[in-house]
């Protein structure tokens, strides 16, 4: 309950108005009744947030984010499994639905680590370092030279993006790299990084009118031709 600001000695709920207060504008039934259905939906989600500490925030198209179909997901997980092996390091930048899938597998490696722009998740805790690609070498001293594959989707589909986030991979990567990005970026992507498409084609859960290619540097077996 809140002090009537008018000082009249009357209270008032969170989205209540007292019926006698005439200067005060009144919200209606239909509002009142849409206003306690988004807090109620509100909490469950904040409940189910709670009860599973990997669930996916929604997109942010500001922050370009598109997250992939499961199927995709699960193809680079088990491939970057497959190539970290038992007690291996594995990094998704900027690739939160792989980071999930691979909580999901729960792989026998050392760790997996998400490098996110989007403090939404935080949630996941140690697993989670914020990361900028306009400051690529800012990241942990203790990834340097040690990951044995990452996974990474820049942000954005441009030369410059990429030219950052190749500084991240060559920070953390003892090698291996599978990245995801863009048909248009293939000769940027070969001159920078040194990858080649795979023939396995990411999708997305929203049907990006963009063609995103896969590309590693390494002959992968699982991400077989589309």
């Amino acid at each position: 309950m809140f002090p009537d600001p008018a000082g009249r000695g009357k209270s008032v709920s969170n989205f209540c108005i007292m019926e006698d207060d005439d200067d005060v504008p009144q919200l209606s039934a239909a509002t009142l009744a849409a206003l306690q259905q988004f807090y109620t939906e509100k909490q469950v989600q904040e409940s189910q947030d709670i009860e599973d500490a990997t669930s996916m925030p929604s997109e942010d198209w500001q922050l370009s984010q598109f997250w992939y179909e499961d199927d995709t997901s699960e193809k680079l997980a088990k491939e970057a499994i497959a190539v970290a092996g038992e007690h291996g390091k594995i990094v998704c930048l900027s690739s939160p639905s792989v980071y999930k899938k691979l909580k999901e597998l729960n792989p026998v490696v050392d760790s997996i680590t998400l490098l996110e722009y989007d403090k939404r998740f935080a949630k996941y805790g140690q697993d989670f370092i914020f990361y900028d690609y306009n400051e690529p070498c800012r990241l942990p001293s203790n990834l340097q030279g040690q990951v044995d594959i990452v996974v990474a989707d820049p942000p954005f589909l441009t030369d410059v993006c990429l030219e950052k986030v190749k500084q991240s991979i060559e920070f953390m990567a003892k090698d291996k790299i599978i990245l995801c990005t863009g048909a248009i970026m293939e000769d940027s992507a070969k001159s920078l990084l040194g990858v080649t498409p795979c023939g396995f084609l990411p999708k997305h859960s929203n049907k990006l009118s963009n063609t995103f290619f896969c590309y590693t540097n390494f002959k992968p077996s699982l991400l077989l031709n589309d």
